[in-house]
């Protein structure tokens, strides 16, 4: 694993309503905003919109499934536009320091999930704790299943 190196990038969607409300139900988010369209309108919205953590969410799956989840170490978030149904995401990561630990590697990841109109919808910066001794890939040194063939 080196700075530059990065995961195949994959996509989420068309994401949809019941996806949202689902993700209500799961995380207790009950803002009407979520799944209620004649309410999104009334406050100035095109239509319900997805709550920020469940595209937060998307993007840290993607994320674990490149460099496992118990590696995960620091995971944080800027919100940066709207996503709405109808929506594709596309998450993608790069390698941007490498440092040695103990029996790991510390990695230190930037992460983007964006629509496909272009727009970045969430970017985040993580860190890892990836064991040296555990599965790699050799096209990007990813030790998640997400970069195995």
């Amino acid at each position: 694993m080196k700075p530059g190196d990065q995961a195949s990038s994959r996509e989420f969607g068309p994401l949809t309503r019941q996806m949202f409300v689902r993700y209500s139900g799961a995380s207790g988010d009950f803002n009407p905003m979520h799944y209620d369209d004649e309410l999104a309108r009334s406050a100035g919205h095109p239509s319900v919109f997805a709550q920020g953590m469940f595209s937060a969410a998307l993007l840290a799956g993607f994320a674990i499934d490149w460099l496992g989840a118990p590696s995960v170490r620091r995971f944080g978030v800027r919100f940066r536009e709207q996503v709405w149904p109808g929506d594709v995401l596309t998450c993608a990561g790069t390698i941007v320091a490498v440092s040695e630990e103990d029996e790991v590697d510390r990695v230190s990841v930037e992460l983007t999930a964006t629509r496909q109109t272009g727009g970045v919808a969430i970017t985040s910066t993580a860190e890892f704790a990836v064991p040296r001794s555990g599965p790699r890939n050799a096209a990007h040194g990813a030790a998640g299943p997400a970069n195995q063939q």
